[in-house]
């Protein structure tokens, strides 16, 4: 696969993770942040969590910070104004940059010079793409990952029946809309392959979202009932019994999937006893879930989790132990396959694997940037003097 360029004018986390998963496939990602301001410069996610770097540049490459933000470059540059305007439009000429992305509100795309007519008018050819709330149409909407949450229905969907909305456990829909730039920008490649233009591409963490209610949305059409769109703990809406219980010395999670799942599980002799007659269908086994539940966990609060699961895996029923994530960075499936980076004192620090495994991928990647470490660097690359660069840095317009 050909290395590309990625300019990346990137905050939060939305777009930070979009552009590692172009990072991991050894593009060469510039992340793009602003100077000035009366805050902590760059990225305010650079803040956020524990110190894990000693010294100088330590301060703005916290803990939250550092695993989206690898094996990228970081440069400093004053879009707000005109002569910044013209470094970016100079370096994604100089540079031949394949892809801008940004995750700004769109209110603000042309003032800062980067709305896709602007950029475009540069290299025609260059593959525009921006995170936003809800789209240009609404060009004033921030993009808060636990407030779309809310919006999209999530928190409905999540928590116990009788108990209040709740957040997923990871930024679902920041990671959504990154995996939906991702995916969108790699469309738009294969299609300037074939036709040699660029193309604009606004990704919506609404709809983003929404395109994921596919198993409740279009209940709401089929006269469901209102138990079936809402809150269900750890339990699935339709197919029973799925759900975690209780083990003598812990918790386990089952899944059945299907009335042959369900024999077999009745063929367990410690588990005869949940069955009977009109349990025999996921119909009948809806019209009794509570007690169904009931009889599992008495069950299986007799017995410790590994024979419970040694039992449903003869009997080939999903199940599993619920792992904290110390135990998931363990497992034998994933932990040759983690990828890994190094802190400037010599830790290795080992992050999430691939998505999907890529020949040729970049498994270890280079730490996080510092603010604004590549900027004379980059500039030099794009050709400007020495003296220019002093001159842009004196006014403010880089860092």
């Amino acid at each position: 696969m050909k290395r590309r360029t990625v300019l990346s004018m990137e905050q939060a986390l939305s777009l930070p993770y979009a552009t590692l998963r172009f990072a991991q496939l050894g593009w060469r990602v510039i992340r793009i942040e602003a100077t000035g301001g009366k805050g902590l410069p760059g990225d305010p996610n650079r803040y956020i969590g524990s110190r894990v770097v000693e010294g100088e540049g330590g301060d703005d490459r916290r803990s939250y910070f550092v695993a989206p933000n690898v094996g990228k470059e970081a440069i400093a540059l004053n879009l707000k104004d005109a002569r910044g305007q013209e470094v970016l439009k100079r370096l994604i000429e100089r540079l031949d940059v394949d892809i801008f992305c940004c995750n700004t509100v769109p209110s603000r795309y042309a003032s800062l010079g980067i709305a896709p007519e602007q950029l475009r008018a540069v290299r025609p050819e260059l593959i525009w793409a921006g995170i936003s709330a809800m789209g240009p149409a609404f060009p004033e909407a921030p993009g808060y990952d636990p407030v779309i949450q809310a919006m999209a229905g999530y928190m409905e969907v999540t928590g116990e029946r009788k108990g209040p909305p709740m957040l997923t456990g990871i930024p679902v829909i920041d990671l959504k809309a990154g995996d939906e730039l991702y995916a969108n920008v790699m469309r738009a490649l294969l299609e300037r392959y074939e036709t040699g233009q660029g193309q604009a591409i606004h990704v919506s963490m609404l709809q983003a979202a929404a395109s994921w209610l596919i198993t409740v949305l279009p209940l709401v059409d089929f006269g469901c009932r209102d138990d079936e769109i809402t809150r269900a703990g750890n339990e699935h809406r339709k197919f029973i019994p799925t759900n975690v219980y209780p083990a003598s010395d812990g918790f386990v999670y089952l899944a059945i999937g299907s009335d042959v799942q369900w024999r077999r599980l009745c063929a367990i002799p410690k588990f005869a006893p949940v069955a009977n007659e009109v349990r025999a269908t996921n119909e009948g086994r809806h019209a009794e879930r509570d007690a169904i539940h009931r009889d599992m966990a008495a069950v299986t609060l007799q017995h410790p989790a590994d024979v419970l699961l040694a039992d449903l895996a003869s009997a080939t029923i999903p199940a599993t132990r619920i792992h904290d994530i110390r135990q998931v960075r363990e497992l034998p499936a994933l932990i040759d396959k983690l990828t890994r980076t190094t802190l400037p004192d010599g830790r290795v620090v080992r992050m999430p694997p691939m998505a999907v495994d890529q020949q040729g991928a970049k498994t270890e990647l280079g730490f996080a940037p510092r603010y604004g470490e590549h900027t004379r660097s980059v500039l030099a690359e794009a050709g400007l003097a020495e003296g220019e660069i002093a001159a842009l840095q004196a006014a403010g317009i880089v860092a």
